[in-house]
């Protein structure tokens, strides 16, 4: 079995970019299911090939027996051509017990591993991709590759088994026939293969843009809410045709392919059926064939037509798996932005002191956010973050979180590096409350343990009662059971607050960040969650974001941001008096502006 990917626990496993290397990657703990389809591919090719022979022998035993000793002649032949037929049977039964014993846990391999891997990409990443694409491309890549196997098993091999043996029977009854065949079958299956070529790369331009298509129907959807604030439903249909006007003329250029290559077929199908009976018209009625060896041939005939139509077919189908595979790789199979170095250690909290140390960031490397940003926070203190949107706030909690890492300079936390430990043991050290707090379609229960997965059902309600929403939660028809809709949706925002504050209780970190956490709450619910805030904030390092300067009264430190850098550190009351800024906030808010 491949190695189940964990994001963020620093075994990552290789995952090929190539996509051959990525077939062989995970069909490599299938190897004996591989080849057992195979095999069976094999024997099936042959005996559907050697099938029509039975005929043969049936028809050729009918013409030159006499009806007295008929039912005697006819025995092994007919017993010979029902066994095939039996046992070509069984052996299709056995290929399909084969294919579900293990193509069912290759698609969810596949599925796991890349999903990890998408789970390990920075927070650019996600924040350039539609979150519905990338979840379409790693559903698409797990059809894909069960595709691509089972078309070179089911269809190819099996055909061109069959074709072989079919070409090797002619050769013994009819030579010519068999030549004939065999060029016409390598003629036919050259040109195919390489109009797949073309296919193969509109195959790929037609995947990217049906799913594009697909993010953007997710972020429509995602945002109902505010389509039918604005009224802007029609806005969103005509957008949605816009979009797929793209996808139609992509879509039209592979059908048109595919059409051609169908033509080709056809066409030369019937070429051949009339060229066959042309030939063996003639060779009949010069008594150089046996009506048998008619049949025969017009049978063998036949069935080379239904392979060769089958690998066409599946050629068509190859050529657009090939390229939703290659496409979905280019997607999700690219580098991570932030890795764990090799051999690194788990970060250990004993203190919670923190340190930036010459920081240089920005999100693109033209503008610089923090210029060699220096400070420390002691262990267990209290800070505030202030100052106007954009001024570096939210971008100083992400570089501590290693949602994104700074270009040069470093950040410790207890004297370890934080780069240098596991991204993993980073998190974990770190309790957050967002300010836009999400979560997911579960039950209640479930997005409180969160915080902490091996919590009692005990443990998870107590922080519930801390953060005061036990009483809501007691009201709902299924109470801690109850589905909470797409990121929270059937809650309210304050309710999706005091969850996340129980989440937060529940972790139970020795580093907390609290970003605008009671932003969303009424007056009265928020002076109780203060008071649980106040018990979570006891003994543990805290970083508190917030606009309204009143909820940071009781910060031991304020840091005043403006611009990417720290202008006043100090509290309230030498804030006021040191620092113009900071005055100006404060009385713009005293005065009801902000």
């Amino acid at each position: 079995m491949p190695t189940p990917y964990l994001p963020e626990s620093g075994n990552s496993p290789h995952l090929p970019k190539n996509l051959t290397s990525f077939f062989i990657h995970f069909l490599k703990p299938h190897r004996t299911s591989c080849l057992s389809l195979i095999g069976l591919s094999l024997v099936i090719g042959i005996m559907m090939s050697a099938h029509p022979y039975a005929l043969k022998l049936l028809i050729d035993t009918a013409m030159h027996h006499h009806r007295q000793d008929f039912g005697l002649a006819i025995v092994w032949p007919a017993m010979t051509y029902i066994g095939s037929t039996v046992m070509i049977g069984a052996l299709w039964r056995l290929h399909e017990w084969v294919v579900l014993s293990f193509v069912p846990v290759l698609k969810r391999d596949i599925q796991a591993q890349m999903f990890g891997y998408a789970q390990g990409h920075s927070c650019r990443y996600f924040q350039d991709h539609f979150a519905g694409s990338l979840a379409n491309k790693i559903s698409d890549m797990a059809r894909g590759v069960a595709n691509i196997l089972l078309t070179i098993t089911d269809d190819w091999l099996l055909s061109f088994f069959g074709i072989f043996v079919a070409v090797g029977i002619l050769y013994t009854v009819a030579p010519m026939f068999a030549w004939m065949l065999g060029i016409w079958a390598l003629v036919f299956v050259g040109v195919v293969y390489q109009l797949s070529k073309q296919g193969q790369g509109l195959s790929m331009v037609y995947s990217q843009a049906r799913s594009t298509v697909f993010g953007r129907l997710v972020d429509s959807l995602g945002n109902a809410i505010n389509v039918r604030i604005f009224a802007r439903g029609s806005e969103e249909v005509h957008r949605l045709r816009q979009d797929n006007a793209d996808v139609i003329k992509k879509e039209k250029a592979f059908l048109t392919y595919a059409l051609k290559t169908k033509i080709f077929q056809n066409i030369s199908f019937t070429v051949l059926v009339l060229m066959m009976i042309t030939l063996l018209t003639r060779a009949y009625m010069a008594d150089q064939i046996t009506p048998g060896d008619f049949a025969l041939v017009l049978t063998l005939c036949a069935r080379m037509v239904d392979h060769l139509h089958s690998v066409a077919k599946e050629f068509l189908r190859f050529s657009e798996d090939i390229g939703t595979c290659r496409q979905a790789l280019d997607i999700v199979i690219q580098p991570h932005d932030i890795v764990d170095q090799p051999g690194a250690m788990p970060l250990v909290v004993q203190k919670g002191k923190i340190i930036f140390d010459q920081v240089v960031f920005g999100y693109q490397s033209t503008s610089l956010l923090f210029d060699h940003l220096s400070l420390e926070i002691s262990p267990g203190q209290k800070v505030g973050l202030v100052g106007f949107s954009g001024g570096g706030k939210t971008s100083f909690v992400h570089l501590l979180m290693r949602f994104f890492d700074p270009q040069s300079g470093q950040i410790l936390i207890d004297g370890q590096v934080i780069h240098q430990v596991r991204q993993a043991s980073l998190r974990e050290a770190i309790a957050m409350i967002p300010q836009d707090t999400s979560l997911f379609h579960r039950s209640l229960l479930e997005n409180i343990r969160y915080g902490r997965t091996d919590a009692t059902d005990e443990e998870v309600q107590e922080a519930a009662k801390q953060a005061h929403c036990h009483e809501f939660i007691q009201t709902l028809p299924a109470g801690y059971e109850s589905l909470v809709g797409e990121r929270g949706i059937k809650l309210s925002g304050g309710q999706r607050q005091r969850i996340a504050i129980a989440r937060a209780i529940l972790k139970n970190a020795p580093i907390l960040i609290l970003d605008e956490a009671t932003s969303s709450l009424d007056s009265v619910t928020e002076s109780l969650i203060q008071n649980s805030l106040r018990i979570l904030m006891q003994g543990r390092t805290t970083i508190v974001i917030a606009h309204r300067l009143s909820t940071l009264s009781e910060m031991d430190r304020l840091l005043l941001f403006d611009q990417g850098r720290i202008v006043g550190d100090g509290t309230h009351a030498m804030l006021l008096q040191t620092s113009l800024h900071y005055a100006t906030i404060w009385q713009t808010q005293a005065n009801g502006f902000l």
